[in-house]
């Protein structure tokens, strides 16, 4: 087949001659099945590892999903039974020839086919092996059904939703977002993996699953609720939480002709701008209920800017109202969109994160690219999907005939190291969610991360006070208040970058160049520095100088459109109508867009310190993240176009599911939520529920006939569960391998807090914090042979001011000067007492 970017690979933002990859050279081998192992190995090919994708007979189950061609690109496939002896031997070759192997779905799976961690070290001694599971390696969850919507529901996260539609009960999480974290815990783990095993010698233990790939989502609640179970309340309600109208800086409008907009105007200045844009902020000023801070506004004046912003968005269209936000340049709000729409968006096109190419069996296909661009070490798109076992015959006949390449024998007697990343050091300029929280999982791979905060702090820190939001976001880190605007700054900066290895900010361009950390500024004295960008927009295309926060790209890139179902489509006739819609919306537009994109930023980190470890030139480079490619990536189930391609499925009016075998129940006690994608499963359904009447029943015969005749599959499937508890139901069906789960126990605090198989995992290690004492913190994506021995708590602001300005150099004298003129300082470090 006619290939044309094999002749001219596309890359990023126009690079398109790339003189190497991170990767290349690196073999993979991809056993997993499904998008979550296929999406991490699309970005091991994409920065050119050989994938070799091991199917089964008939191939992987999951190509039949729509998204298959996207994240199958730039591999090569082998079939093998499995089932056989000598086809495993095939598999055990090729793993003698591989650097990477990657395995999904429940441990014994590998260790019958062979290719556990034993057997892989055994093969060949020097291999990164990556485990991706649905539960973890251990505990009692560990062999239920994996599925997303299975890991999700059992862990909190549709309870979480509760309150987003008029009814009781969980709601359906629509978004896999946490495959699209699991996705990149993979990655993460494999190239720092490989940074380890090209500096020792060892063997690396890779693991991640989709449950601890959930916790990312949950920024504040587990820490409230061991608050409120030591203190006996919790200090603060928890923002996530609650069935309240959207705060005025987080606001779903409606425009006049119907379409929504999301504003994402999250500090002052930023909602003061949106106030001006829209010519609102003249009005209130003459009001003198408005003089003051909107920190300060009365719930009842809060009320009325309500009621004034949704009737004066009503006056315009949407297309009008984002020219005029555009011509402002200080206000994020963003339309919502499907992801087909999301495609054409303006920034997505001129950063170059289109790509087209031409599969063997859909034909063209114009999808998201990479995920991010790496200006010396590219990405690039080279081959479409294979087609079933098109690559077996020459696959086998190179593993037959080549040796594989070790790296450098171990030294006598060591051992692998949970701290991956040790010795590298990493400079953070950032704020808020995003980057921030892709430097701490940076953090749990043994990196030493150093925050310089503005003078007064991160201003997430403030909000809510104490410092709850920041306790995440600063996990395992060292942090320095500088002011940046002072020339002593300047001095700080500079010695601090003496040792650094990374650098990661999220100024708007332009920012960095008037602090004097622009890459260019830096690159000359600092060859090896790694630059990351992290920015709403990418910094080509019209919206790159604009602020963007979490709703906006949740709203631009179709993720929150997804959740919302028919809210974003009903009719409003009254303000009423509309204030309860906007309630809807807000409350499907939750805080996953943020950690989407810090995954992003750790993976995009890790291959550029990979690319830099293997140029005998030890050259660093700009890399640049953005929040609407990352979240184009979290919807990669419907980031693509192609002829004949299936519509994403939408949710139920009463937000239960996407299908009658992909949804929620209501039983006698409790909800469960049901995954069915296999005619085995549903037959291993009726048989446990003794219901072989339905296994006669022609209208739900094999997987075609459930789906034509889903609205009375759904009614019959709701009577069933009626009959039983919702423990009950968990008990019978997820012991037979049917994944069926209660979905209604707890919130995904409750669950990180109380579950004893999180805590058999290692996946909510416990920290002792300056402010509140002992506590269980959020756990790593992944872990590196075994994971760290402890993990770092949150750091108050400005703990470290002084002793890394003495570790610079800086004299006791010094220092206090620097205090005594806030060139430099630090929080109040009161224990909180309830």
């Amino acid at each position: 087949m006619h290939d044309p970017l094999a002749e001219r690979p596309i890359t990023a933002m126009g690079y398109r001659t790339p003189v190497g990859r991170p990767l290349d050279g690196v073999r993979v081998i991809d056993t997993s099945t499904g998008p979550a192992g296929g999406v991490a190995t699309m970005v091991l090919a994409d920065f050119g590892a050989d994938v070799i994708k091991v199917e089964p007979p008939g191939g992987d189950r999951f190509r039949s999903l729509a998204a298959s061609p996207l994240w199958l690109r730039g591999k090569r496939s082998v079939v093998l039974d499995l089932h056989n002896d000598s086809e495993r031997a095939h598999l055990h070759d090729l793993v003698c020839s591989a650097d990477v192997l990657v395995t999904g779905g429940p441990p014994a799976r590998s260790a019958r086919w062979g290719v556990d961690y034993a057997a892989a070290v055994s093969l060949r001694p020097d291999i990164v092996h990556c485990s991706l599971t649905g539960w973890g390696e251990t505990g009692p969850l560990a062999n239920l059904p994996g599925y997303a919507a299975t890991v999700a529901a059992r862990a909190g996260r549709m309870k979480g939703f509760t309150g987003q539609v008029l009814r009781d009960g969980p709601v359906y999480a629509a978004l896999p977002a946490h495959m699209h974290i699991a996705a990149h815990g993979a990655v993460q783990g494999i190239v720092s993996g490989l940074l380890a095993r090209d500096r020792t010698g060892l063997p690396q233990r890779v693991t991640t699953s989709l449950l601890q790939s959930l916790m990312p989502f949950d920024l504040v609640d587990l820490l409230l609720i061991q608050m409120a179970d030591r203190w006996g309340a919790s200090p603060i309600p928890n923002p996530q939480g609650g069935a309240a109208l959207p705060s005025l800086n987080y606001h779903p409008v409606m425009a006049g002709d119907g379409r929504w907009i999301q504003c994402g105007n999250l500090l002052e200045h930023l909602f003061l701008s949106f106030l001006d844009a829209i010519d609102l902020y003249g009005e209130l000023l003459a009001d003198e209920r408005f003089l003051d801070s909107p920190a300060v506004w009365t719930p009842d004046a809060i009320e009325h800017v309500r009621d004034r912003i949704l009737e004066v968005i009503q006056t315009k269209t949407a297309d009008e109202w984002m020219a005029i936000f555009h011509e402002n340049g200080n206000v994020a709000a963003e339309p919502y969109l499907t992801p087909a729409e999301a495609m054409d968006h303006p920034d997505l096109v001129d950063n170059g994160m289109i790509v087209e190419f031409d599969d063997p069996v859909v034909g063209r296909v114009r999808a998201i690219g990479p995920v991010s661009v790496l200006t010396n070490t590219p990405a690039v798109v080279t081959r479409p999907a294979p087609t079933i076992g098109q690559h077996t015959d020459e696959v086998l006949a190179e593993a037959a005939r080549s040796a594989p390449t070790r790296t450098a024998p171990a030294a006598e007697g060591a051992t692998p190291s949970g701290y991956p990343l040790a010795g590298v050091t990493i400079l953070e300029f950032a704020t808020v969610i995003a980057a921030p929280l892709g430097t701490s999982m940076l953090a749990d791979l043994g990196a030493r991360v150093i925050r310089v905060e503005p003078v007064d702090g991160d201003p997430f820190r403030h909000l809510y006070g104490h410092g709850y939001m920041t306790v995440k976001t600063t996990a395992g880190k060292e942090s320095i208040y500088v002011d940046m605007k002072r020339p002593e700054a300047r001095d700080i900066v500079q010695r601090l970058l003496r040792s650094a290895d990374v650098l990661v900010h999220n100024y708007r361009p332009g920012v960095p160049e008037r602090l004097g950390i622009g890459y260019e500024q830096l690159a000359a004295d600092h060859p090896g520095l790694v630059w990351v960008s992290v920015l709403g927009y990418g910094p080509h295309g019209p919206s790159a100088h604009r602020p963007a926060t979490h709703p906006c790209a949740g709203a631009a890139m179709g993720g929150a459109g997804f959740q919302a179902g028919s809210a974003l489509t009903r009719t409003c006739s009254t303000l009423e109508e509309v204030r309860e819609a906007s309630r809807q919306i807000m409350k499907a537009n939750e805080a996953n867009p943020d950690p989407n994109t810090s995954a992003i930023v750790a993976s995009s980190a890790l291959l550029a310190l990979l690319a830099r470890s293997r140029d005998p030139q030890h050259r660093g480079q700009a890399v640049y993240v953005d929040m609407m490619t990352a979240n184009a990536h979290a919807n990669i189930d419907a980031f693509l176009s192609y002829d004949g391609m299936a519509a994403r499925p939408v949710m139920d009016d009463a937000l239960l599911g996407l299908g009658a075998c992909d949804r929620l129940y209501r039983c006698s006690e409790g909800w469960v939520a049901l995954t069915v994608t296999t005619d085995a499963e549903w037959e291993r359904l009726c048989a446990v529920a003794a219901r072989f009447d339905l296994l006669a029943d022609d209208r739900f015969t094999g997987a075609a006939g459930r789906q034509q005749h889903d609205r009375d599959l759904a009614g019959v499937l709701e009577a069933l569960f009626a009959t039983r508890t919702a423990v009950e139901w968990e008990a019978v069906l997820a012991g037979s391998g049917v994944a069926c789960v209660q979905a209604d126990e707890c919130t995904p605090g409750e669950f990180e807090a109380r579950s004893e198989h999180l805590r058999q995992n290692g996946f909510v290690p416990v920290v002792q914090h300056a402010r509140f004492g002992e506590m269980r913190r959020w756990g790593p994506i992944v872990q590196v042979n075994g994971g760290r021995d402890s993990y770092g708590p949150g750091v108050l602001g400005g703990a470290d001011t002084d002793s890394l300005l003495a570790e610079i150099g800086y004299t006791p004298a010094e220092i206090a000067t620097l205090r005594s003129t806030r060139a430099v300082s630090s929080e109040d470090t009161a224990p909180y007492s309830g």
